[in-house]
């Protein structure tokens, strides 16, 4: 390990927790979801244990279908607007970076790159964009579609809002903004770049109204984990969110994205990897076993079945639940989510029954349970065995699952070097070691100025 490498840390944040029956826990707050002084709370104190990134997953509609089974698992049924949320955050946090979904099916780039942009500036260099093309028909019909264009036309889509937004990012130079009031100039119209696109998705001609941020442009995070996504995110991600369940596999997923950096140009440490890693720690292996059965006990069938039938892309509700998934009853291929598709098919194929299934699906992730020695030496072993550069926790049981963890992981990562004991830049691009990425035109300009 370099004597300067550090776990990155981000939080997926949950206002009840990660398991699906969090909210049924008496620990937690089933009131949190909308409650900005819950969220205040935790943000302050994945500041305390040092966390790199706040993190808000979203998606631009509530279910409609269902009903009985989602009352039953609240899931994005009731959450803030992330942009407005991180925004409100900004002025409550100092270091912490700020992290929200937003959807290249559903948005225009100039108004994303105005928000990011706006809460960049807000927070002082903290802003990152998690760029999701949608898995959901549920979010295609608020925006006047029946369903989701297929995988490839989203990726597509995305790949040519994000060249967008970027461009957008790059209005302005650095040093426009001049304020020279003994001149009578406020900005140096000579360094605004208008953008002139025209492509298959977007036609955009104008310029940003907001000045370059402190990051340069807010951090881009993407977690596809298709072939298509991967070779999109090597192209244009500084942040990845991966879901591999055993060291092996992450190894192995972590030389392949950081292995297609090169036909794009980019260095492989221009990208960190961050491993999901869903968790439930005790002061006893015992306890925390205990605790995670108590919590899969309170798993509704009817919400076991909904949950594997949305990334499945197929209605289980009327199956018996001890039995085995009829063939006929899933799909050749996947449209939303390719990666949590395949591993439900990997566990059918193992004979399981409906039951099993649902108490053993966790999206691709396996639920770490035990004490925090033994977190510590889980996250050593994959970090210093390359199987990612940092981790995005998620807890089972929130706050009270982030709190163990600041209180007791945090010190012995620390004590074995692993992690900071301080921050030590302003912005997030500075904790995650990012280079702060130069303006286009500035260093399109600058092999001209030299040759003269």
């Amino acid at each position: 390990m370099q004597a300067d490498r550090r776990i990155a840390l981000a939080l997926l944040v949950n206002p009840t927790g990660y398991h699906t029956a969090s909210w049924l826990h008496p620990s937690t707050d089933a009131a949190g979801a909308t409650s900005i002084a819950w969220y205040r709370d935790t943000a302050l104190l994945a500041e305390k244990g040092l966390f790199d990134l706040f993190f808000i997953a979203d998606t631009p509609a509530a279910r409609t279908q269902q009903l009985e089974a989602y009352s039953r698992f609240p899931m994005f049924m009731n959450v803030f607007e992330p942009i407005t949320l991180l925004s409100a955050l900004a002025g409550m946090t100092t270091h912490i970076g700020l992290g929200g979904t937003a959807s290249t099916s559903f948005s225009e780039p100039y108004n994303i790159a105005r928000q990011f942009a706006s809460l960049d500036h807000l927070s002082r260099g903290r802003a990152a964009w998690n760029v999701v093309t949608s898995a959901n028909d549920f979010a295609a019909r608020n925006f006047g579609h029946e369903k989701l264009p297929p995988h490839h036309l989203r990726y597509e889509r995305a790949s040519e809002f994000v060249d967008v937004v970027q461009r957008l990012w790059d209005t302005w130079e650095d040093d426009a903004w001049i304020r020279d009031r003994a001149r009578g100039q406020i900005f140096e119209p000579s360094k605004q770049h208008a953008v002139d696109h025209e492509g298959k998705f977007f036609k955009v001609h104008g310029a940003l109204n907001i000045e370059r941020t402190p990051q340069g442009q807010p951090v881009i995070i993407q977690a596809g984990a298709s072939d298509t996504g991967r070779d999109f995110a090597a192209r244009v991600a500084e942040v990845v969110f991966a879901s591999d369940s055993t060291a092996e596999k992450a190894r192995a997923s972590y030389d392949d994205l950081k292995g297609r950096m090169a036909k794009f140009g980019r260095e492989r440490d221009a990208l960190k990897v961050l491993a999901g890693k869903p968790n439930l720690l005790a002061a006893s292996t015992q306890e925390a076993e205990d605790m995670y059965q108590t919590l899969q006990g309170m798993i509704h069938p009817m919400v076991g079945k909904m949950r594997l039938g949305m990334d499945l892309e197929t209605d289980l509700s009327d199956l018996d639940p001890d039995a085995p998934i009829p063939e006929d009853r899933i799909p050749r291929n996947a449209n939303f989510h390719q990666a949590y598709f395949d591993h439900i098919l990997g566990l059918i194929r193992q004979g399981m029954t409906l039951r099993q299934l649902w108490l053993s699906y966790e999206r691709g992730h396996s639920t770490f349970r035990g004490t925090p020695a033994q977190m510590a030496d889980h996250m050593e072993e994959w970090f210093t065995g390359g199987a990612c550069d940092g981790f995005m926790m998620t807890f089972s049981l929130m706050p009270g699952g982030l709190a163990f963890f600041v209180e007791h992981v945090v010190p012995l990562l620390q004590k074995r070097g692993l992690y900071r004991t301080a921050y030590e830049g302003r912005t997030l691009r500075e904790h995650l070691g990012l280079a702060r990425p130069a303006n286009r035109h500035v260093a399109a300009a600058q092999p001209l100025v030299a040759a003269q």
